[in-house]
């Protein structure tokens, strides 16, 4: 049935990133006030020791506009600084990008592929694939809740990597080896999926602003976790083969750009120490599912992640 086109001017409003750490506390806050109130003290007294009374008055004649522009650059450098340094040496440069072939389909045809895969999923609020996007996200994507179609992650996981078998060549390179004790969802990515459950209640599939790696190419696992911004979660296995199955273009070429999921994270021998993350990779021979080092930047790869907003 044929919908009206929302007014992306009328509820942009709507599109306030939801952080996953919730708001600063009252002592943050007055760190930060105390710390930033020193650092303009320090650039006042600089700046005085280079003017003149000419100079002076000159910026004094400013007035609104230097104050604008005084409280612009505070808030960029702080914004700046909010990412953070750990692992920054696990990232190398990468110009891998998507296949000329993919793009990215209405929710509406996300959902109907999805539900001729899993004909028990039920429904979706797919009119929420039409606000603008969050800061960061490529596209809408329609993602099943994995609660929807299995009573465990990993039973989830393995049904939709079964589905995925039965469309592309597809070896599982650790296939027997993705129970609890070798595969978990990280807590940030069980967090951000609670939050959409409760914000789409009553939905099977979730409609998902996400980008499909691009944003991250070149960055180990880890190095990614600790870069998102605060709004941001990485996807999963479970996430990403539902996104492949509606977009199988996304791993169709061999130089196109491979894929690390860091919104899960695996343990080699099962022994709950969990430093490697699941990766797909596409060659000749389709696609491979397997693991690597949460450690290691490679170019060849990026990890796919979504965004969550206030949604009132």
């Amino acid at each position: 049935m044929a919908t009206s086109q929302l007014n992306p001017n009328a509820i942009s409003h709507l599109l306030v990133p939801l952080q996953l750490s919730g708001n600063t506390t009252e002592q943050q806050n007055k760190m930060l006030q105390e710390f930033l109130g020193e650092a303009v003290q320090d650039a006042y007294k600089t700046a005085i020791e280079q003017l003149d009374r000419h100079s002076a008055q000159a910026v004094l004649d400013m007035d609104k506009k230097l104050k604008r522009e005084v409280a612009g650059a505070v808030v960029e450098i702080i914004h700046r600084h909010t990412v953070s340094d750990k692992y920054k040496d696990e990232e190398v440069g990468s110009n891998r990008v998507y296949p000329p072939t993919y793009r990215v389909r209405p929710v509406e045809a996300q959902v109907t592929e999805l539900k001729k895969n899993f004909p028990s999923l039920g429904s979706c609020h797919e009119k929420l694939g039409r606000r603008p996007l969050p800061e960061g996200a490529e596209a809408w994507f329609a993602i099943p809740r994995w609660q929807a179609l299995a009573p465990t992650y990993s039973a989830a996981v393995e049904m939709v990597l079964g589905v995925l078998a039965t469309k592309r060549k597809f070896q599982n390179r650790i296939i027997g080896r993705l129970g609890p004790t070798y595969l978990r969802q990280s807590e940030r990515s069980q967090l951000a999926e609670k939050i959409l459950g409760e914000q789409q209640e009553g939905n099977d599939i979730l409609v998902v602003g996400a980008q499909a790696g691009m944003l991250h190419r070149g960055s180990s696992a880890r190095r990614t976790r600790v870069a998102m911004a605060g709004n941001e979660f990485g996807l999963g296995v479970f996430a990403f083969v539902s996104m492949l199955l509606t977009h199988p273009e996304r791993l169709s070429t061999g130089d196109t750009l491979m894929i690390d999921c860091s919104g899960d994270e695996y343990s080699v021998r099962g022994d709950y120490t969990f430093d490697r993350v699941p990766l797909f990779d596409y060659d000749m021979a389709g696609i491979e599912f397997s693991i690597f080092y949460e450690d290691r930047a490679r170019n060849l790869w990026g990890t796919p992640t979504g965004f969550l907003y206030k949604l009132v």
